[in-house]
């Protein structure tokens, strides 16, 4: 088997909570670039866990951020008369929670709150910050842009959305979401949103709130409605969702219109060029020390404009998603930053939504102008195997030598034909999606991969198993 080895080195998180030294990790086999054997996925999962361990970070004299609260982070600068928030996390239990915390730090009234984009998991538990404080609170023009404008189908972004995050998985199979904790209360979300009553123009704002000097910079990247902000006495930047500890979620599996990949990494450029002395990401620990900083979001732009880059060269050579999305890799100096491992956006994933982005679906093969429906496929690849009974002796193969990607793939040929056991390529489907899920680091795949198993376990899903 032809692995890739990342070379010995240490997994540092950025307040020195602990070191884990991840010793001749294999990636790059298989289906994908983010599956490794299951004990060593699980050691890295394990160990991305503490970059939202619950607490507060004290990143300068007077600014404090609320990690592992809930998947968000949540930041509070001390001025001379009150106190401002960044980002409010996903209901008023969890921020009521925060809320609490920072009071250990300052009792100061709240005079604004600042959402650094729309996503719900930042604006969703104003209400238990400012209590009856009555702040500002500060968006962008297009605030409220984060997943686009199509609501049709919200029904079965609902879905992937449970299925990407392991909203319904057992504490047994669930780890975390990459960037986030598993277990988080979201029963009140989006109960504690506040409007914004401030808009911040598309030119930016600087402006003094509560004695404090501060920047807004509007900065899209994960969102069109994404900004950054920045204390320029302090050297703190609040980076929103734009940068985090994992290569960053140029594409969401739940479903989500095209994020400008261009933007993003010209946005994190902007970042780097302040020379931060801490950058406090929208999730994960802040990174502290202005080489490390500076580094982390040099590297972090490079990352993805390389991504979209080779993904753009490789469209002008004819070359399709598919194959792209096998070639394309992160280059030598970035591939063993322990804040562009792949816990929660991945290469392949981002890859196929440039392409998507810049060119639709169609890969330019007239092959693929019109393929045949699946039932049609299907039969024919069972004539060719030699019959139904030769297709499914070949599902049952893969399956049994753990070749689970094309276990999968046989299994959905075989559920469309009306003389095979419908029944049997469902548990098939099953075993192979929890084989693929014991391998993988990245988070989503792998919440998804078991989410989806249950589901047909249970019979939620149609015969059609979509």
């Amino acid at each position: 088997m032809n692995m890739n080895i990342f070379s010995r080195r240490c997994y540092n998180s950025s307040i020195a909570l602990s070191l884990l030294c991840l010793v001749a990790l294999p990636v790059g086999f298989a289906s994908g670039q983010t599956q490794v054997e299951p004990e060593t996925a699980l050691r890295m999962l394990n160990a991305q866990q503490q970059q939202f361990a619950k607490g507060i970070v004290k990143v300068a004299d007077n600014v404090f951020t609320a990690v592992g609260f809930h998947g968000a982070n949540t930041t509070m600068i001390v001025g001379t008369d009150g106190v401002i928030i960044v980002d409010t996390l996903f209901g008023p239990t969890s921020a009521g929670k925060a809320a609490d915390a920072f009071r250990e730090y300052s009792d100061q009234p709240v005079k604004a709150i600042i959402y650094s984009h729309s996503h719900g998991d930042h604006i969703g538990g104003g209400s238990a910050f400012a209590g009856d404080d009555h702040p500002d609170i500060y968006a962008t023009e297009s605030f409220g842009s984060a997943e686009g404008v199509n609501k049709a189908v919200d029904p079965v972004k609902a879905k992937r959305n449970v299925r990407q995050f392991g909203r319904n998985l057992s504490a047994s199979e669930i780890t975390n979401r990459g960037v986030a904790p598993a277990g988080t209360e979201d029963g009140d979300r989006g109960k504690g949103f506040l409007p914004p009553t401030i808009t911040v123009p598309g030119e930016g704002l600087k402006t003094t709130i509560a004695g404090v000097e501060i920047e807004f910079h509007v900065a899209p990247g994960e969102t069109d409605d994404a900004m950054f902000i920045w204390l320029p006495k302090q050297k703190v930047l609040l980076a929103g969702d734009n940068f985090y500890s994992s290569f960053p979620n140029l594409y969401a599996i739940r479903g989500t219109a095209y994020r400008d990949v261009l933007s993003w990494s010209e946005s994190v450029g902007k970042m780097a060029e302040l020379e931060p002395h801490v950058v406090v990401p929208g999730h994960t620990m802040p990174i502290q020390g202005q080489e490390a900083a500076t580094t982390a979001l040099k590297d972090y732009s490079e990352a993805i404009r390389s991504v979209y880059d080779q993904t753009v060269r490789g469209i002008n050579a004819g070359k399709g998603p598919d194959q792209l999305a096998h070639e394309v890799k992160l280059p030598g100096n970035l591939s063993d930053k322990p804040y562009l491992i792949e816990f929660y956006g991945s290469v392949p994933h981002a890859v196929r939504a440039i392409y998507v982005g810049l060119l639709g679906w169609y890969d330019g093969n007239p092959t693929t102008l019109n393929p045949f429906e699946p039932k049609v496929k299907a039969k024919k690849m069972a004539e060719l195997a030699g019959g139904t009974s030769a297709l499914v002796a070949k599902m049952q193969d893969a399956l049994a030598k753990e070749d689970f990607q094309w276990a999968l793939e046989l299994s959905d040929h075989v559920k469309w034909l009306d003389d095979a056991d419908a029944e049997l390529a469902r548990k098939v489907k099953i075993t192979a999606l929890r084989g693929l899920a014991a391998k993988e680091y990245n988070a989503p795949n792998r919440n998804y991969y078991l989410s989806y198993a249950n589901e047909l376990e249970s019979g939620e899903l149609s015969e059609l198993w979509f």
